[in-house]
């Protein structure tokens, strides 16, 4: 069993519009856009990052927005709900704030013990806020949300899967152990970890498998303190039977990258060397920032995105 994995690092989906994409998380979550940057292999496209001040791991939902991308079409196979966690009592707040602003699919629920409030993100995508208590994160500070209610990070995600059996196996090898179970759901969590701590699954045999395009989930990233972790997690599972890529350089974390049998993405993320290594902490997420081999190109890249505005 692995014991390296401390929770989750990231979760990066694909959007429509990035403009609407960026208003979302930034004036309605009230989250902070950390980075502004392209798509390593498709740099006419924004790779967006948002997050608590730095983006500390564990609090960092990134996107792909592609113009034009068509809707997603949610199944079994793919991340189902991100889970975000919100101080003890704020739900009350969110309830009325996200009614005032639009936001669809609102709907108070309970489940493994937690108050939830869920929603729809701008292209359907599935989410949830979690009371959370004694949680010693400290969420970014929106003009309009205070400490008493501000994100902390992600508490974790959902996955539905037709099968989850080796999935399941797959998770107690990454350290995660069984906590709780209720009909069809399963609920996993590593101990020790940076509070983006829980991944369920669930389990629908009969669902249709999924179709990725807007509102989707394109992978989920777990935490490991650095490279020579990172490594030892690869190693382990090549050896395991995973077909697993090489470490690729992401300007703010090395990452690795491999399938599951339940046919989600997972990547293996550094926390190293992180978002402040070519921005100060000030303004993080500000200007255009592009991989060094598309630096050249520059002038050429901006003609292709279209502005977004703060």
């Amino acid at each position: 069993m692995l014991t390296q994995i401390k929770g989750l690092h990231h979760v990066t989906s694909m959007a429509a519009d990035a403009q609407v994409n960026s208003d979302f998380f930034t004036k309605t979550l009230g989250l902070r856009r950390v980075k502004k940057t392209v798509n390593f292999d498709a740099p006419e496209v924004y790779h967006l990052y948002y997050g608590d001040e730095v983006g500390t791991p564990g609090s960092v939902m990134t996107y792909f927005p592609f113009p034009h991308i068509a809707a997603g079409k949610a199944g079994v196979g793919e991340v189902g709900e991100t889970y975000f966690a919100v101080p003890k009592g704020s739900l009350g707040y969110w309830r009325e704030r996200l009614g005032k602003l639009g936001v669809q699919g609102l709907s108070e629920t309970e489940a493994f013990g937690e108050k939830r409030l869920r929603f729809a993100g701008p292209d359907n995508d599935g989410f949830s806020l979690i009371e959370v208590d004694n949680d010693d994160r400290t969420g970014w500070l929106h003009d309009e949300i205070g400490a008493a209610e501000a994100i902390k990070g992600f508490h974790g995600a959902s996955m539905r899967l037709k099968d989850s059996g080796a999935t399941r196996e797959l998770l107690g090898f990454m350290g995660y152990q069984k906590v709780d179970e209720k009909n069809e759901w399963s609920r996993y969590a590593i101990p020790g970890g940076n509070g983006a701590d829980f991944i369920d699954i669930e389990t629908l045999p009969g669902g249709q498998f999924a179709h990725q395009g807007a509102g989707s989930v394109h992978h989920i990233a777990f935490a490991v303190e650095d490279r020579a972790a990172q490594l030892e997690v690869r190693k382990a599972l090549l050896d395991t039977g995973y077909q697993v890529t090489p470490v690729i350089d992401r300007d703010y974390f090395w990452a690795i990258y491999f399938r599951t049998p339940g046919g989600v993405l997972f990547e293996i993320a550094t926390n190293e060397p992180g978002f402040d290594r070519d921005e100060d902490t000030a303004h993080l997420g500000q200007a255009l920032k592009l991989p060094t081999r598309y630096e050249p190109h520059r002038a050429q890249i901006e003609d292709l995105l279209k502005p977004i505005t703060d």
